[in-house]
């Protein structure tokens, strides 16, 4: 039989690298003690899990290590526990896993139109009742897509809540907002409320269920009307990500109140670095309660792909959403002084590999990828560089560059934005331009 136990990672590394730190790190750590289904008994919930974690910890118990009890839709706990103390309660048999309370990370305006869901089309007084609960950093309720015009009261069948803070209210668009921080501990640049500081709630959130906003562009860029799939929809909001990451522990707790409150459908961009055990995962535990209730879960597939076993959202209970190819490009010309035109004012070009920072101890070996402070501020002021590798702009942007070519051999799938205009080629077209350069000496 396998084990219930999930180990920490963090504590493994210590163990094998300085085991004399250990004692001072990992004698306490925080783990989700998951238990299946609610108590059928009469005992609640917190009562159980305080007698169990006496019964563990004996002289040593205390209350203030039991972080949360799960107990509206489904059993379990998050407390602080020795390794000790983690074999104990595996040993239980009303314990279905013991898992560390690990991190996850966080994983456009056409995608609708491209898929078959057109703008135009007859909205049913049902849609309006469909209630949507995203997991994530939270939601900036002032964002034109949240406008709650035209909407009515929220549905009936709705039994959240908004979490009212001085600097957040919810409306009849967004009509719920919770945050959740299991142990207390906040950056201080993380805000304590629903309000997202991030930006990827919102985005999610929009794409999901937001309304239409017409005249939407990337700094003027495929303007357009911008909405999400239900623009009907109502939203219920469950902030469990922050400055350091998204914790299991505030995953499940949302998880819990998501499916008590009454949403139709959970959203969630979050995921692991790795997958896991269907019972040491919070978003498959969370997903497999919410699925008993009638609730279906869309997760997203990650960040790492296209390649082969990239996803970290795999159980079978959820719908793992994976990105697709979409039927637009942002495409430049690059127009050189020979007339060759790779998709009007003119700029002398420059290649990295020929401007490097001699004073700053840099060579060409390193100036042909543009790296920072590689490039010549005086050799590359005013004029376009060519550089070897796909990076963030800013490189040539701090030397004084006009713009830059780079050219990258890796997938051309995710839109990348630049300080300074850029174009970016493939590695062939990359040659084409060095060879042109190669062969004049007053090259545009």
């Amino acid at each position: 039989m396998a084990s219930k136990i999930s180990p920490d990672p963090f504590c493994l590394l210590l163990i094998s690298s300085l085991i004399i730190t250990r004692p001072l790190l990992c004698s306490s750590t925080s783990y989700i003690v998951y238990m299946g289904d609610r108590p059928k008994s009469e005992i609640s919930a917190s009562s159980l899990h305080l007698n169990m974690l006496q019964e563990v910890t004996g002289s040593n118990f205390s209350s203030k290590s039991l972080l949360h009890s799960f107990k509206r839709t489904f059993n379990g706990f998050v407390v602080m526990l020795s390794e000790g103390e983690v074999e104990k309660f595996a040993a239980m048999s009303s314990v279905v896993s013991v898992f560390p309370n690990r991190k996850k990370k966080l994983h456009t305006t056409r995608s609708w139109d491209f898929m078959g869901f057109p703008q135009e089309v007859q909205r049913t007084n049902v849609e309006s009742n469909i209630i949507v609960g995203m997991l994530d950093t939270g939601i900036w309720p002032e964002s034109e897509s949240f406008n709650d015009a035209g909407f009515g009261p929220p549905p009936i069948k709705w039994k959240g809540s908004c979490q009212v803070s001085s600097n957040f209210s919810c409306n009849n668009k967004i009509i719920g907002a919770k945050y959740y921080r299991s142990d207390g501990i906040f950056n201080k640049s993380d805000v304590k409320s629903p309000r997202d500081s991030n930006g990827h709630g919102t985005h999610t959130a929009s794409t999901a269920a937001g309304g239409s906003v017409s005249m939407a562009s990337l700094y003027g860029l495929a303007m357009g009307t911008a909405r999400g799939g239900v623009p009907s929809a109502r939203i219920a909001v469950y902030k469990v990500c922050w400055l350091d990451g998204c914790w299991d522990a505030d995953i499940l707790a949302a998880f819990d109140d998501a499916i008590a409150d009454g949403v139709d459908i959970i959203s969630i961009s979050i995921g692991s670095w790795e997958p896991h055990d269907y019972f040491n995962d919070s978003i498959a535990i969370g997903a497999f309660h919410a699925i008993k209730y009638g609730i279906l879960t869309s997760t997203s597939g990650g960040n790492e792909g296209p390649g082969l076993a990239t996803i970290s959202n795999i159980s079978p209970w959820s719908l793992s959403v994976a990105a697709s190819t979409i039927d637009r490009k942002f495409l430049t010309k690059v127009l050189l002084g020979n007339s060759k035109a790779y998709e009007n004012v003119m700029y002398p070009l420059i290649y990295g590999g020929d401007a490097p920072n001699i004073t700053g101890n840099f060579n060409s070996s390193y100036s042909r990828f543009c790296f920072l402070n590689s490039l010549d501020p005086a050799l590359v002021k005013g004029k376009i560089v060519l550089c070897d590798a796909l990076l963030s702009g800013r490189e040539p942007f701090f030397a004084g560059a006009a713009g830059a070519v780079m050219q990258d051999g890796g997938a051309k799938d995710v839109a990348k934005s630049f300080p300074l205009p850029v174009s970016y080629l493939g590695t062939r077209e990359g040659r084409h331009i060095r060879s042109y350069m190669n062969s004049t000496s007053n090259y545009l």
